[in-house]
């Protein structure tokens, strides 16, 4: 099978175009060419969390690999036979584990396998690992993919030092999944963590973030609290509202000078905005499911289509001709459709 050539400066020209096409190459075999790698961005090319993905799916599947290296704005990707492995991904710094993971998990999917993943668990630009674990993976287990995931320590920015571990089960049931509008709400719930920090924070953001979404919704709101100690500092939440369809996500980080209060409040707006659309998933989970949904079918509705979502529609297809219809404006409600499954 001939080359798959990627732009990496299409559409929101991020890391994710990067992220897709490498796990896609795994997943079918095909070697991929992707240029332009990150062109967009202050720091164009490969960050060290790009490259710890890559580096990982190299090694699931055996692969030769041109261009990895910090910088690299080439990168060529030819894979191998991929086999279940327990991957190891050393993110020194504060790298994004939920946006390595995002590069792994459907790969793995394929074969099943163990990870263990260092860097940052709640850094800004990415999901949180609490969304990752509880909104998402809630959402592939509905399309018969099951994923363990245990945070074993924090990392937040700009030390890292965080550890997450997890299993991929082999993907064996692809199931299609249909999840237009939510029609009610079951339950709230939420984590809320500090690290390096007094109890108070913790329970001050959760606090407020219940305090709010009781002012909006009547159903019952249930959010942990956790303390903990790592390399630094740091504190977040992420609340989620269990509805008949899937979970919808808000989320916040603490900084110095930041009230607990803004960052509780803040997690639980973000979530109250995505509810409103009465769409049943919200615009991060929307993007996260396109590489998965391609092989169950199906349609969901989303809270806003997004430039992450429309590129990571334009990868999928590069590899597979058309697969998906968007229908809705980039910043406005709108739902994907799977016009055509992927038979792997």
């Amino acid at each position: 099978m001939g080359w798959v050539e990627i732009d990496g400066s299409y559409g929101e020209g991020g890391g994710q175009i990067l992220r897709t096409s490498v796990a896609l190459s795994v997943i079918t075999g095909r070697p991929v060419r992707i240029y332009n790698i990150r062109a967009n961005r202050p720091n164009p090319g490969l960050r060290p969390q790009h490259l710890h993905a890559v580096l990982a799916l190299k090694e699931l599947s055996d692969a030769r690999v041109k261009g990895a290296s910090v910088g690299s704005t080439r990168l060529e990707f030819i894979p191998g036979r991929p086999e279940p492995k327990h991957i190891r991904v050393p993110v020194k710094t504060a790298g994004s584990i939920t946006l390595v993971l995002q590069a792994l998990l459907p790969a793995m999917a394929f074969v099943g396998s163990s990870f263990e993943v260092t860097g940052g668990t709640d850094v800004p630009w990415s999901p949180p690992v609490d969304y990752l674990k509880h909104v998402t993976f809630y959402a592939l287990e509905r399309m018969g993919l099951k994923v363990e995931l245990e945070i074993k320590r924090r990392g937040h920015y700009p030390k890292g030092g965080g550890l997450v571990v997890g299993e991929v089960e082999p993907w064996e049931e692809r199931k299609p999944l249909k999840a237009l509008r939510w029609g009610r709400i079951e339950r709230f719930a939420g984590m809320s963590h500090a690290t390096n920090l007094p109890a108070h924070v913790a329970e001050r953001q959760a606090k407020a973030a219940k305090e709010r979404l009781g002012e909006v919704y009547s159903a019952p709101v249930e959010i942990e609290t956790e303390v903990s100690r790592s390399l630094g500092p740091g504190s977040g939440i992420v609340v989620w509202a269990e509805t008949d369809k899937l979970r919808l996500g808000g989320d916040a980080l603490g900084k110095k000078g930041k009230p607990a209060e803004v960052v509780g409040r803040e997690a639980a707006d973000e979530l109250i905005e995505a509810l409103k659309t009465g769409m049943a998933a919200d615009r991060f989970l929307g993007d996260q499911l396109i590489p998965f949904l391609a092989f169950t079918g199906g349609e969901v509705g989303v809270s806003e289509i997004t430039n992450h979502l429309v590129t990571n529609v334009w990868v999928v297809e590069k590899f597979f001709g058309k697969v998906f219809e968007v229908e809705g404006e980039i910043g406005r409600p709108g739902t994907v459709r799977v016009v055509r499954r992927v038979e792997v």
